[in-house]
């Protein structure tokens, strides 16, 4: 059997519970424009919901030597196989480690503007009685720092031909044309 529709109308004893707590409020005609009476304090404007913390850049992951996250494995490939040529080349042998560093950017920073996508980087391999050369073991510190890191895609050791353990290739981002 199906159940029983209830009426629309209210019940004799809803409306006089509703005359009851409204007793003599009249209704405002639309449009009529009342004001609040003076003795009730003004309703708060609404406020927007608060804006979603911003959200940080995503950081790049660290680069590492022969690492390539972000390219794609024929790339890394041609690059630690030295078949990615590169386009200009920079030799940091007999800088401190101060004019190496700066060097090094001033040169990442002028390939990466001239639309160069791979260059070479020779560090050295170290002197005679050490583990490895001070630059060598700078350069991929230097490379993952907040200057150099958004223009490097990835880097490898070079192949014999091109310096082999005492350089390095780079790859570098394209340009992004802003325009």
């Amino acid at each position: 059997m199906p159940a029983r529709r209830r009426s629309r109308e209210p019940s004799a004893a809803d409306r006089a519970l509703f005359e009851a707590a409204v007793g003599d409020v009249q209704r405002l005609a639309p449009g009529d424009g009342a004001e609040p009476a003076a003795d009730m304090p003004p309703k708060p404007a609404k406020r927007p919901p608060p804006a979603p913390p911003p959200v940080p850049p995503r950081a790049s992951p660290a680069l590492e030597p022969g690492g390539a996250a972000g390219v794609d494995g024929r790339a890394a490939s041609r690059l630690r196989r030295g078949q990615t040529r590169p386009e200009a080349r920079i030799d940091l042998h007999g800088h401190t480690l101060e004019q190496a560093h700066r060097a090094l950017a001033g040169f990442i920073e002028r390939a990466a503007r001239d639309g160069r996508r791979c260059v070479l980087v020779i560090t050295g391999k170290g002197g005679v009685g050490r583990t490895g050369g001070t630059i060598r073991s700078e350069f991929p510190r230097w490379l993952n720092q907040p200057r150099l890191r958004p223009r490097i895609l990835a880097f490898a050791e070079a192949q014999p031909k091109d310096g082999g353990a005492g350089a390095f290739y780079v790859l570098l981002r394209k340009r992004r044309d802003r325009g």
